[in-house]
Parts: C-alpha cells; sequence; structure tokens
C-alpha cells in the first residue's frame, strides 16, 4: 500500500477530495456525526484520548482516529476505545482502494489510511468523531472534514520543512482547520496572529487558556504543567467564567487534560461533571509520561522528539526524579535513546544534558525506519556533549541492554520518538 504514490507525504486536499466524495464519506460526517479535530505541535495524542474517553462515559458511540501507532496499526482506528479489527481494517481499505481506482487518483499512505478511518467510522454510525490531525492543519487529509470545534493544542517549531519555520507560518497551517462560525479551543496563552486573523476572518467564538478558562491543582504545591503522577486520588480545579470543577488526577497531563475539558464543555455534547470524572479515571495513553514495572525494572517512556515535547518532558519527570530517589537514593537514571535522523537532534540532546539530570549511561540504536538517524550521528551528537555511551544494533536491543546493565533501584527513561517507544515495548514483549 505505502507504494501507491511516491511520497509518503503529500500535503494537498486536491487528490484525496474526490475520493472521500465517492465513498459518501464528507455527507456522513456532516448529518451523522459531531466532529472534534485536534492540531498542535505538542499534545494531540493526549488531548484527544481525553475528549473521547470522557464522550464514550456520557454514552455516546465515538469514534478516535491517531497517528502515528506505536505498536499494532490498529491502535490508529478505534470504536469506543477498542481498536478496530484487520478484517474491519482489510474490508475498508479495499473499498477505498476502489474509489481510488474509480477517480483514477494516487493517493499517500496516510492519506489512505485516514479515509479508511473515516468509512470505518460512518459505516459504524459513530455518534462523535475524535480526529487527529498528522501534520499541520490546512492541507492534512483529516481537514477534508468540515468540525463541528476545533482543538489546537499548541504551535512550536517542527515539521518546518512543511510549515515553515516559524509560529507564524505554523500557526496560519493549523489555523486551516477552522471553518465559519465553530468554536476554538486553543490551548496556550501565547497566540500567533495568524491564528487570531483566521479566527476574525471566520467569526470564530474561541476559548483561550488563562484568558477563558485555567487549572490548578487542589493539593500539591507542584507546578500544574508537571501534574501527571495519579496513583493518588489528588484533585485538580477548571475553571472558567461559567463553571468551576473539582476533578480527579488522570494519567495524562493537566494542560492537555484541561484543554479537552474546555472543548468538550464548549460543544453542543451532554456532557456533565460525573462524564468527565469517570472519563479522567479511565483514560491512559501508552508512552505519554508512561510509567510501568516491567523486568524488576523501573520505566518511563515518553514519546518527546523536539524543543517543545523535551522542555515539557523535563517539567513533568524532573519532580518524578526527585521523589523516585528520595526513596531509593542509590538509584541511577539511564536513558534509552533514539530519533530519526530529520528531526534536530542536537538541540533535543542538549535540551536533555542541560536539565541538570545526572544521565549515567545512554543505550542507543537505530530506529527500524527509512528516516532513522544512524548510529554515527547519535554517537556523534552525544560525544560531543561528553556522555558515556553504549550503541547497539537496533533501538530494541539498546532497550534489552538497559535490563541487564541497570539495578532494580535505577530508572530507565525512554524516549526520542515514537518509533523509539514502539520498538522497545514491542521487544519487550508488553502491549501499548
Amino acid at each position: 500500500m505505502q507504494q501507491i504514490h511516491v511520497s509518503a507525504i503529500d500535503m494537498g486536499l486536491s487528490r484525496v477530495l474526490p475520493v472521500a466524495e465517492k465513498l459518501g464519506l464528507l455527507q456522513s460526517a456532516k448529518e451523522d456525526a459531531y466532529v472534534f479535530t485536534v492540531a498542535g505541535t505538542n499534545g494531540k495524542g493526549s488531548t484527544t484520548a481525553i475528549i473521547s474517553e470522557i464522550c464514550q462515559q456520557a454514552g455516546y458511540k465515538t469514534a478516535l482516529y491517531q497517528s502515528p501507532h506505536l505498536i499494532d496499526f490498529n491502535e490508529r482506528v478505534r470504536i469506543d476505545g477498542q481498536p478496530v479489527g484487520d478484517q474491519r481494517l482489510i474490508d475498508a481499505f479495499y473499498q477505498v482502494e476502489q474509489a481510488r481506482l474509480a477517480c483514477e487518483l494516487t493517493l499517500s499512505f496516510f492519506e489512505m489510511t485516514t479515509l479508511a478511518a473515516m468509512l470505518i467510522f460512518a459505516q459504524a454510525k459513530c455518534d462523535v468523531w475524535v480526529l487527529e490531525v498528522g501534520l499541520g492543519g490546512r492541507l492534512d487529509v483529516v481537514n477534508i472534514i468540515n468540525p463541528n470545534l476545533a482543538v489546537i493544542t499548541n504551535i512550536g517549531i517542527d515539521h518546518v520543512e512543511w510549515l515553515g519555520d516559524t509560529r507564524e507560518k505554523i500557526g496560519y497551517e493549523k489555523a486551516g482547520i477552522l471553518r465559519d462560525g465553530i468554536p476554538l479551543v486553543y490551548g496556550e496563552p501565547d497566540m500567533p496572529d495568524s491564528v487570531r486573523q483566521r479566527i476574525e476572518a471566520l467569526n470564530c467564538p474561541y476559548y483561550q487558556l488563562q484568558q477563558d478558562y485555567d487549572f490548578t491543582l487542589v493539593d500539591s504545591e507542584m507546578d500544574t504543567d508537571t501534574a501527571t503522577e495519579s496513583a493518588d486520588q489528588s484533585q485538580w480545579q477548571f475553571s472558567s467564567a461559567h463553571v468551576t470543577l473539582q476533578l480527579p488526577k488522570p494519567k495524562l497531563s493537566l494542560l492537555n487534560t484541561a484543554n479537552a475539558v474546555a472543548a468538550l464543555l464548549a460543544s453542543e455534547l451532554k456532557i456533565n461533571s460525573a462524564h468527565i470524572k469517570q472519563g479522567l479515571q479511565q483514560v491512559k495513553l501508552a508512552g505519554r509520561f508512561d510509567q510501568r514495572q516491567l523486568f524488576e525494572r523501573h520505566w518511563l517512556f515518553d514519546v518527546a522528539h523536539n524543543e517543545r515535547g523535551v522542555n515539557f518532558l523535563l517539567q513533568q519527570f524532573k519532580p518524578l526524579w526527585q521523589a523516585h530517589l528520595a526513596k531509593y537514593p542509590q538509584a541511577k537514571l539511564h536513558l534509552v535513546f533514539s530519533m530519526l535522523a530529520d528531526k534536530d537532534i542536537e538541540q533535543v540532546v542538549e535540551l536533555l544534558v542541560q536539565s541538570g539530570l545526572l544521565i549515567s549511561q545512554w543505550y542507543i540504536g537505530e530506529i527500524d525506519h527509512p528516516r532513522a538517524a544512524g548510529l554515527q550521528q547519535l554517537s556523534e551528537v552525544l560525544q560531543q556533549h561528553q556522555q558515556s555511551v553504549s550503541s547497539y544494533a537496533s533501538v530494541a536491543k539498546a532497550g534489552m541492554a538497559a535490563i541487564t546493565e541497570t539495578m532494580p533501584d535505577d530508572l530507565i527513561l525512554v524516549s526520542g520518538s515514537f518509533h523509539t517507544i514502539g520498538e522497545v515495548l514491542q521487544q519487550l514483549n508488553v502491549s501499548a
């Protein structure tokens, strides 16, 4: 399937729209579903997962589309929280392929996948569609569907070859998901002018973090952005001009959680505080500040792969590491690490090295992906920062090596890419 079009990423909607129309997707989504479209540089996965879980708790048959997957392709396409089965995916891909051939057009891998997911959602007659934008917004295939409500989690510098090299340019692309008069939830205090101009041009009501809603911890002195450890029954507070809610802490970032709650309250869906509380107690998402006990070791998996993602990870991780050291004074920090070659490896490594964390050992290996950074590239960057490095043929083998080289009290952080997390989890024979 990945060979149908020469480019894995081919921005633009001109080829995909006729196929979507042939499949009847545009009319189906318009008539039968309430659609959330979520764009942003970071936090899309957590935000969409939370929206989806709360909608399920409210009794809506809920479709969730996310990318990329960590282990199984089916993770991308979920109905009521469950990945769809292989045969359902095969049938949908067959129908998309027949429509593509009838239109005499080529489609990229991501376009085929997105259309197949939407076809499954339409055929299942889902009440709510929660769609994560893959890249940008304006020209992403998800944008063929008109949303009822849009979310932009944040705008940072990433995918500059596709979206531009400034927040204004990237903001313009992400604001392309807006439509006339639909609400927007904007999940950070600093809004680029390009987004604001789009809001004004389309007369969209909007709700912005720290302006129209905010959040705070009730029983902790930790910074609100860092509150993700949720084994306890700690509470946090969501507040806006219309409502104040005391809510249980979820296993995901409170920042992304607050944005998701704001989106649900701004929607036309019948969502109450009980649904929100139940959803937050249930929601989870692999690879996002994902703490596990595996092979008698403490692990933390996080997909951070750019400046904003790493800074956010560090804000969350530092209090966790201090708490870990208080419990295990002899513990050491080990990092299983790999990235894609087109990411800013130097910047990510520099942020990790200069974070103040003492990383005892780095375990590096190549990701099984055409865009993977090579061992030499990874090694050279780390050696420039005088880090202690062990190299392996694959990042999966690096993850296994970390087990043998650590002590039970140590903590193993796995980060750098979705692919890094997925391959290590697969090697450890655990599910996402």
